[in-house]
């Protein structure tokens, strides 16, 4: 039922500068794979077969990587290097790629707007490529299942520490599952004294198309930027928003501290895989 991934890739991943001054940050590599990989790959585990990517000035190595490089096909055919190539070939053959420019940097809800033309009037599901998950079963596909159940649109949550609720977006709501949350509130970066709750918003949101509508009438917030969280508060309000709480490990690879605990965290993975054959 969902068909379209959206990713919002026009950042400027200004904490990772200098390396991110000409090198897209969601191209920097968790071992051989950049981010944006990781979150397409699992976009097609949850059924998904068609990426919208909205990016910006100096992105265009994302587009030549999800593309076929003939040369460099050409120069490792038929040698012990080809192989290398399998897993974005795969990708590739997997799904189709659509693109748009965000002109001005004017936060994520206006990222998410800027995708409208690739999405059209459908729902769909919008990963943050620097928010990488690894779960068993991936969080888009535990989205999937829960919006074949209420039909609304569903952001995906953790708890992290009180002291840290100004980095998020932060919830409030009323269990009606294990682990799921009828929204009735929502706050952008709030301080801890402030925070409704220790619920965070992370990177995975599942939307249903009225919430373009509502971004183009939601107000700037905080920093002066168009919040998606001000833009799914009205909606909750409108109808329903749910939290879900999902089952797996998310690491924050727009930080220098989760990049680092993203490709331990991988590599000591690819290194029990390897012992297993």
């Amino acid at each position: 039922m969902i068909k379209k991934c959206l990713f919002p890739a026009a950042g400027y991943g200004t904490r990772f500068l200098p390396a991110t001054k000409a090198t897209p940050k969601e191209m920097l590599p968790v071992l051989t794979k950049p981010l944006i990989q990781y979150g397409v790959e699992e976009a097609i585990e949850a059924g998904i077969n068609t990426m919208a990517i909205v990016t910006g000035r100096g992105k265009r190595a994302i587009e030549d990587h999800f593309d076929i490089s003939y040369e460099l096909e050409h120069q490792i055919k038929g040698t012990s290097k080809e192989p290398y190539l399998t897993e974005i070939r795969s990708v590739i053959n997997s799904c189709t790629f659509s693109y748009t420019r965000q002109i001005e940097m004017k936060g994520l809800g206006h990222a998410i707007l800027a995708g409208e033309t690739l999405i059209g009037n459908e729902p769909f599901a919008v990963v943050l490529a620097d928010d990488l998950c690894d779960a068993k079963k991936g969080v888009l596909s535990q989205m999937t299942e829960l919006y074949k159940k209420y039909q609304c649109s569903i952001v995906a949550i953790e708890e992290v520490p009180k002291s840290e609720t100004n980095k998020y977006g932060v919830i409030a709501g009323n269990e009606i599952e294990p682990g799921i949350f009828m929204i009735k509130d929502m706050v952008e970066k709030p301080e801890p004294k402030d925070a409704p709750s220790n619920l965070a918003i992370i990177g995975r949101y599942i939307l249903t198309p009225d919430i373009f509508d509502i971004i183009r009438t939601t107000k700037p917030g905080k920093g002066g930027e168009i919040q998606i969280t001000d833009a799914l508060l009205t909606q909750a309000k409108k109808g329903m928003v749910l939290a879900f709480k999902f089952d797996g490990t998310r690491f924050d690879c727009g930080s220098i501290d989760g990049f680092v605990e993203a490709t331990n965290h991988f590599y000591n993975k690819s290194k029990k895989n390897e012992s297993k054959k």
